[in-house]
């Protein structure tokens, strides 16, 4: 499938590495001005930005926490400013994981992962959805997790942000779809990011013994589902929470 983004802003959160970073890749190569965001590591975004400008990509770059509005919408002033508009299509990629026992989960690792997987998603969205309203179109795509459909032992605040993120897209979509803007999710099975990297190798493989494609997922995988959900060929699909686990669930 060849698909064109060049008149489309891009926003992905989350995006100086990993699941984020291949996102905002493919999109680019697809033509589209891209925005790439991290929260702390300046570092790793000015690596990513580099590498897109070394292919001549079309690539702003802004470091900040999307969880906190403030910081939101300074990113959203920030693309205004450089582009004279805002995003016509948001990936909400910013996330963290938890792993540890219910009983162990404080408030402050409770308040933190709910902030940075499910506040961080409506804060871009409230700001994105006034401009997608009036020029009537736009695209949301949020990217959560298959825990966020069943839920996983000793994932409790991760799992409930991810479902929480899960019923914000099928509401957001019922009440977007009049205004010709979809929303959907991507419910990711393992894929093979830092965020997995803390697993050993007996229990990466313990799980690819029980999905039907015999791997672990590919950020790339992830970034094309993306660009499908975003183009014209997903033009009738929206409030839809797609699994991308290999066929585990």
């Amino acid at each position: 499938m060849i698909v064109n983004f060049n008149d489309e802003i891009v926003l992905v959160t989350g995006s100086s590495r990993g699941i984020g970073l291949s996102i905002a890749y493919h999109f680019a190569k697809a033509g589209a001005t891209v925005i790439l965001n991290g929260a702390h590591n300046k570092e790793a975004l000015d690596q990513a930005t580099t590498s897109f400008k070394e292919e001549s990509l079309k690539v702003y770059s802004f470091l900040g926490d999307v969880s906190e509005y403030t910081t939101a919408k300074a990113l959203f002033d920030f693309t205004y400013t450089k582009l004279g508009s805002y995003p016509t299509i948001v990936i909400n990629n910013a996330g963290i994981s938890h792993v540890g026992l219910f009983t162990d989960t404080t408030p402050d690792i409770w308040h933190k992962v709910m902030e940075i997987n499910m506040t961080s998603a409506y804060n871009c969205s409230h700001l994105a959805v006034p401009s997608m309203i009036s020029q009537h179109k736009g695209c949301i795509i949020n990217i959560s997790s298959i825990w966020g459909n069943v839920g996983a032992s000793c994932e409790v605040a991760y799992s409930t942000s991810k479902s929480a993120l899960n019923g914000f897209t099928k509401a957001l979509a019922k009440e977007l779809g009049p205004s010709n803007i979809r929303v959907n999710a991507i419910s990711c099975g393992w894929i093979d990011t830092d965020m997995n990297a803390h697993f050993s190798e007996e229990d990466k493989n313990a799980f690819v013994d029980e999905v039907p494609l015999c791997r672990t997922g590919k950020v790339e995988d992830v970034a094309k589902t993306c660009l499908y959900l975003a183009s014209e060929a997903a033009s009738y699909m929206t409030g839809q929470i797609l699994t991308l686990d290999g066929g585990l669930l």
